[in-house]
């Protein structure tokens, strides 16, 4: 494991970025107390891998800031990437060992860690806990049956949108706002993390990337800060509509 970096975030949760959409967004000021003896953050470097696959994990937690990818590897060497955690998504699975992806960092990353035995306890004697838990595990399950879809039979160009507004709206929640209108937010996702999520090469994203941008349909300032003039409208290009498509 990575060795633990300098604390950038308050431990106050009450300031926490996260703290309405963690697994922790039901529980009392005096469960909060509980949850802070166990707890602490840990920084991680992009490109720095978070876990191996098949390691044991002696820590569950939540991703503040930031955002990684999980990947598999076959047995011929080849890997894929199976999913993303962005902010507010958590990462471990209580009752089980081993951790069943490599976990790695593709932005400066900040999770805030659960020590796995205590976490598990409490979480016995916590109902809400559970719950929530239930509620980000079924989301999960739910988000990559739609991405079956994205990768199964969308175009190139709806891809690269659906991508955007993922991240569209994930940021939106994470600032307790509606997903509509003009939206703004940072790309966390080098060209190259893009193509290899989504299954494409690295020309045909930045030239369907370049196509959104010609077409109005997003505004780039580098390659990083993305305005949506109208979010309606790249949902049209991602083929999904206001109350279906991608969940954040």
């Amino acid at each position: 494991m990575p060795q633990e970096h300098a604390e950038v975030f308050s431990r106050n949760c009450g300031e926490c970025p996260i703290r309405h959409r963690a697994v922790c967004a039901r529980c009392e000021p005096d469960e909060l107390a509980e949850l802070d003896m166990i707890k602490y953050y840990r920084s991680f470097e992009a490109g720095q891998t978070i876990i191996w696959s098949g390691d044991q994990m002696d820590f569950v937690g939540s991703v503040v800031s930031g955002i990684a990818t999980l990947t598999q590897t076959m047995e011929d060497g080849r890997t894929q990437m199976v999913g993303l955690l962005l902010p507010s998504d958590f990462v471990g699975r209580p009752g089980r060992g081993a951790a069943a992806y490599d976990v790695v960092a593709t932005s400066d990353l900040v999770m805030c860690c659960f020590r796995k035995a205590p976490f598990e306890e409490m979480m016995g004697r916590t109902p809400h806990i559970a719950q929530r838990l239930l509620e980000m595990t079924l989301d999960e399950l739910d988000a990559a049956r739609e991405w079956m879809l994205v990768l199964g039979r969308k175009t190139a160009r709806e891809k690269i949108a659906s991508l955007l507004s993922i991240i569209a709206r994930r940021n939106a929640t994470l600032n307790m706002q509606g997903p509509k209108g003009q939206m703004v937010f940072d790309l966390p996702l080098t060209r190259e993390a893009m193509a290899d999520y989504l299954g494409l090469t690295l020309e045909t994203v930045s030239r369907q990337v370049s196509a959104l941008k010609r077409d109005g349909v997003i505004e780039l300032k580098g390659k990083r800060h993305v305005t949506v003039p109208d979010f309606e409208r790249l949902l049209d290009e991602a083929g999904d509509d206001s109350d279906g498509g991608m969940l954040a």
